[in-house]
């Protein structure tokens, strides 16, 4: 067998950091993000299950939202104001997300691509998972503004109401719930925790 180098370069991540644009009290690496995007939205697919009457694949959710940003590791992360300023860049850099994801694929032994393809090319996803998915990275986002926020670094202000907006308008139960029972304690210290 061939030297494969996939492992390698997800193990990247914990270089790659977010939020460029935005003087940060602490870094958030694309590893911490990718984390706290899988545990989130294992969250969100017990509550669909338990709470909502659904039947998420919780553990699919939990794999896609593991590996959702690893285009990343290929080509950065491109800040929010650019990525969405208009649709010509955005539909752009998904295509480029495509092809990074396809690179990284390529770099495992050819036996074992098929267990990875549908976390990296979701060409027939289950639209439903995808959209837990979209509320645990938005969720993400939102938590590391509050920690911001909380550390007296106003400069996230306006992203938290702005991603905020975003996950009430996606009406989704799950993310609201997780908002209201959750989110508040991160807002605690470690003392208040206790």
């Amino acid at each position: 067998m061939p030297e494969s180098r996939f492992y390698a370069y997800i193990s990247r991540m914990k270089h790659i950091f977010r939020w460029s644009l935005m003087k940060n009290s602490q870094e958030e690496s694309l590893s911490v993000h990718t984390l706290d995007t899988a545990v989130i939205a294992h969250c969100l697919g017990v509550l669909r299950n338990r709470r909502f009457g659904g039947n998420c694949n919780v553990e699919r959710l939990v794999l896609l939202a593991m590996y959702h940003d690893c285009s990343e590791i290929l080509t950065g992360d491109m800040p929010t104001p650019i990525k969405y300023y208009n649709p010509e860049i955005k539909e752009a850099y998904k295509k480029v997300e495509v092809i990074a994801n396809q690179k990284l694929l390529e770099m495992l032994p050819e036996d074992l691509r098929p267990e990875y393809e549908p976390y990296f090319i979701h060409s027939d996803e289950d639209p439903e998972l995808l959209k837990l998915l979209k509320a645990a990275d938005k969720i993400s986002a939102l938590i590391k503004c509050v920690e911001e926020e909380n550390s007296g670094n106003r400069e996230f202000s306006k992203a938290k109401i702005s991603i905020l907006d975003s996950l009430h308008q996606m009406e989704l139960l799950e993310a609201e719930t997780f908002i209201k029972e959750f989110l508040p304690s991160y807002g605690l210290t470690i003392d208040e925790l206790n």
